[in-house]
């Protein structure tokens, strides 16, 4: 059995080595890469592995089996993880064996779903903001924008004055990829940004800016200023702390318990897949489930 194990180490102190001096790992790294291939080769050689050469799909499956329950998801898939890298270490020297590489993607962690706010807290949130000055004004209005428009921080941030149509009540975003589109403001929503722009911008402005948005020195305002203003409004409205994209979901949520068509929010999010618009289904079916379990007599 110890020269069993000696022939499976050599090559996984070979694949250590090249982690350290090629790929500059860290000690920690390759520590936990030890660590789990020992776990691996232990298990092989009981099995009766005698090379890693030899190692067939089957096996790999019953290793993947020992990867379940009670051992936590993250650690199962830390170790397959490991184990593939170091097979694909052993294939590209011409010493792995012919199989398909292990794939991790059953141990993934589930996509969480995002939060969202309710409308009350939405509400005792943006009226917590100090609208009688100037930058409190600006925060209002901005995160009024984040929500009201389902805006992500960034395209917010960097929205000009000339692709923002007040009066008209729409806004010209350029997303992710350079992509551009029309969305249109709530009512509310361009009330307040038409207020900042008239009363609180021009009491910013130090020199000239495209710029809608403005920091307290007249300059863009930073993501993570705008993280911060948040956060004071959220202890202001004794919210927990959340942040920009909170907003942002919970104007994808709200739209869909309107009735609004999850085309339609796609489009409206600026996202390239309806799968990635889908998720906010899912919360409201989650929500849907509470309320359902609390209220009947049989849940």
């Amino acid at each position: 059995m110890e020269a069993k194990r000696s022939a499976l180490m050599t090559p996984i102190e070979d694949f250590l080595d090249a982690l350290l001096v090629e790929r500059k790992a860290s000690e920690h790294t390759a520590s936990a890469y030890r660590n789990d291939l020992t776990k691996a080769m232990v298990f092989f050689a009981s099995l009766g592995l005698q090379k890693w050469e030899d190692l067939e799909p089957p096996q790999i499956m019953r290793y993947e089996a020992t990867l379940g329950s009670p051992l936590a998801r993250t650690t199962a898939q830390r170790r397959l993880s490991s184990l593939r890298s170091f097979l694909k270490f052993l294939k590209k020297e011409g010493r792995g064996p012919d199989g398909e590489l292990p794939s991790t993607g059953g141990f993934r962690k589930p996509k969480s779903l995002p939060k969202a706010l309710s409308f009350e807290q939405i509400t005792n949130l943006l009226n917590s903001a100090d609208t009688e000055t100037p930058s409190g004004l600006r925060d209002r209005a901005l995160f009024e924008m984040v929500y009201g428009a389902g805006l992500r921080i960034s395209e917010a941030l960097s929205l000009t004055i000339d692709n923002a149509n007040l009066e008209e009540g729409v806004v010209r975003v350029t997303g992710k990829r350079d992509k551009t589109r029309i969305v249109p403001l709530p009512t509310e929503t361009a009330m307040w940004l038409r207020r900042y722009a008239a009363t609180a911008r021009p009491n910013l402005l130090k020199k000239p800016s495209t710029l809608l948005i403005l920091s307290d020195r007249g300059k863009a305002l930073l993501r993570q200023t705008a993280y911060q203003n948040l956060e004071t409004m959220c202890r202001k409205a004794g919210l927990a702390q959340i942040g920009p994209h909170t907003l942002r979901h919970s104007y994808a949520v709200h739209l869909l318990k309107g009735g609004a068509d999850l085309r339609a929010v796609q489009e409206l999010l600026g996202h390239a897949s309806i799968a990635t618009t889908q998720v906010y289904t899912n919360l409201d079916m989650a929500e849907v489930t509470r309320k359902y379990k609390s209220a009947h007599p049989r849940a």
